[in-house]
């Protein structure tokens, strides 16, 4: 029963976002006669003006999904689009934006591998009128960005830690004495995304480490002890190996409390090579971006739970950034005071983002249009 109620408050989170957040989830990819940015202007909208897109990696599905939405929306309002990926090598990713503003950029759009390195490069751009949209990861310490379109990265952490915290019904079992063993894995210490995530699980969690009801055997609990460099699915699996060995030989692992699938996939291989099964002692294993292989592993019972953030939906609020500054107006704006990168608070889009498992994947997965049931089936 109360998978059920939490599968009805997540559907009408999600319905509460699309009507407060992005756009609608039922769009695949977008029609004909465009959607969100897309209607505001016709082919030729873009002037011949460019854009140019700094990705950190092909390496995660979620990034090459991101960058092909944004890139196919932009070229439907007439921008030419210069998309480009760094494969996680920070100095790359700084030749890349010095080519783009050398080439005539006229907005950059930046996800960055590491913001620290940038900040040079962003004053080049900021020197020559070029404005920045930081897309999904704050770039810090600088004055020359823009806007910012992202998730509720804090509000990603607290889906995570209530998920956590409704799955296993804490409140009871702290009423109850009771215990359950968790470790975490968290994201990288270069992102600011992976910090706020943090934040956000601990509101949730802490109490129950406080009082026990959460147990962490390795004693690793701050962000500085569970932070993983560049978001490692190999450093994830290396730590869960660790701990299995160093504190589970006797006692199980319940939670595996993770900031993303691949951490997720990394836990999995572990607790595989430990021996655990699935359906038998399987810990509870949460993740973030609903990868296509997460949503097969959560089908499967392999991963409990992972945040769906639908990249369509950022694509469409960031191309809509992208226009604004380039015409001369104002994007739309929902948050003014979250983001400050240390030098300024910087104007900023959140979209919400929602958490999904085995109860409600098909209503907001797949009725979303994000992946088919075909797409679904195992391999």
């Amino acid at each position: 029963m109360k998978k059920r109620v939490l599968g009805v408050l997540l559907t009408a989170l999600m319905s509460m976002s699309l009507l407060i957040g992005c756009g609608p989830a039922d769009t695949g990819n977008p029609p004909d006669d465009g959607d969100g940015a897309a209607t505001t202007g016709s082919s030729n909208a873009g002037g011949g003006k460019k854009v140019a897109v700094a990705m950190p990696t092909q390496s995660s599905e979620r990034w090459i999904n991101d960058g092909s939405n944004m890139k196919e929306k932009l070229e439907k309002l007439g921008y030419e689009v210069d998309l480009q990926y760094a494969e996680d090598d920070v100095q790359a990713q700084v030749s890349q934006i010095e080519n783009m503003i050398a080439s005539g950029a006229d907005c950059l759009v930046i996800a960055a591998i590491d913001s620290s390195a940038l900040v040079n490069v962003e004053q080049q751009a900021k020197e020559q009128g070029i404005p920045i949209i930081a897309y999904d990861r704050l770039l810090m310490d600088t004055d020359a960005v823009s806007y910012y379109a992202t998730f509720d990265n804090k509000g990603v952490g607290t889906a995570i830690g209530k998920y956590i915290e409704e799955s296993k019904d804490l409140k009871k079992a702290s009423e109850a004495g009771e215990s359950y063993t968790i470790e975490f894995f968290m994201g990288s210490p270069d992102d600011n995304n992976a910090v706020m995530l943090y934040d956000g699980l601990m509101e949730v969690l802490k109490p129950y480490l406080d009082d026990g009801t959460l147990v962490c055997k390795s004693g690793r609990t701050s962000f500085e002890e569970t932070c993983i460099l560049r978001w490692s699915q190999e450093t994830a699996q290396q730590n869960c190996e660790n701990y299995l060995t160093g504190f589970y030989a006797k006692d199980k692992l319940d939670i595996c409390a993770t900031a993303f699938d691949g951490f997720a996939y990394g836990c999995k291989a572990a607790l595989e090579g430990a021996g655990y099964k699935v359906g038998k002692d399987w810990p509870l294993i949460t993740g973030q971006d609903a990868e296509l292989m997460a949503t097969k592993n959560i089908i499967a019972g392999s991963q409990t739970m992972s945040v769906y953030k639908d990249t369509r939906l950022l694509a469409d609020k960031c191309v809509t950034m992208v226009q604004a500054v380039l015409e001369g107006s104002e994007p739309e704006i929902n948050d003014k005071e979250q983001y400050n990168n240390g030098k300024i608070t910087v104007p900023s889009y959140l979209c919400t983002p929602v958490a999904v498992d085995k109860d409600n994947y098909k209503e907001i997965i797949v009725d979303g249009g994000y992946y088919t049931e075909e797409q679904l089936k195992a391999d």
